[in-house]
């Protein structure tokens, strides 16, 4: 299924809050963390629908979802999110992204407290699924919520990863959370549970894993198109 086959606006909404209550449900997000949002289809009358600023996303109002432009300016709905302005820029750096979700993840953060090394491969591919379904994920250097830079930091690894012939599916913010996109809010929320599992696997072994080798990696790019 893509973005452009929910054709109305309740559906669209409706999908959001589905996604947003099963994260909630399932321990992906708690209290008031995390956000959600989706390319709005330009059938409907484009720009992006984002989570209010401060909810719970186990409890969505579909009509209270911000509808806001390709501008940034505010449509309708309760107040958008203050990460806008960093899932505005992924929109822009990934034109195939169609949805972004952010949540603080436990196993996740709680990996980004070890002081891993800044990088592509701060969490290692332990695991073919995380290499199939996530591939390389950046850690980004601890910010303030919502501050602007993470968007400009966030970007540049994105602009890096595509000169080096791979697209970024997902990033870490250090002690916050994954921001991960792709095409509808079902397969971001999949390839979210998937990072969450690797990071989880990783906190249980009592020491540090090894990784899949070179030549286990480059089988799985060619079977599979890895994107690592």
């Amino acid at each position: 299924m893509s973005l452009t086959e929910f054709s109305t606006w309740g559906a669209l909404r409706d999908e959001v809050c589905r996604v947003g209550r099963s994260l909630f449900e399932r321990g992906y997000v708690h209290a008031t963390a995390g956000n959600i949002s989706v390319r709005v289809p330009e059938a409907l009358g484009d720009g992006f629908l984002i989570t209010p600023t401060d909810a719970c996303l186990g409890f969505l109002s579909p009509d209270a979802l911000a509808w806001v432009g390709t501008d940034g300016q505010q449509i309708s709905g309760a107040r958008a999110s203050k990460t806008l302005a960093l899932h505005r820029r992924i929109y822009e750096a990934q034109p195939q992204a169609r949805c972004v979700i952010h949540t603080h993840s436990t196993h996740l953060v709680a990996w980004s407290l070890r002081k891993p090394v800044a990088g592509a491969e701060w969490l290692p591919p332990i695991t073919p699924y995380f290499v199939m379904k996530v591939g390389r994920v950046p850690l980004i250097p601890y910010h303030r919520p919502g501050d602007p830079a993470v968007a400009g930091a966030v970007a540049t690894q994105m602009e890096g990863a595509r000169a080096a012939g791979r697209e970024l599916r997902a990033v870490m913010l250090e002690r916050l959370g994954p921001n991960v996109w792709g095409p509808t809010p079902a397969a971001t929320m999949a390839v979210l549970e998937e990072l969450e599992e690797t990071a989880r696997l990783c906190l249980m072994s009592p020491e540090m894993p090894e990784p899949l080798s070179a030549t286990q990696i480059d089988e799985l790019r060619q079977h599979f198109s890895a994107p690592w």
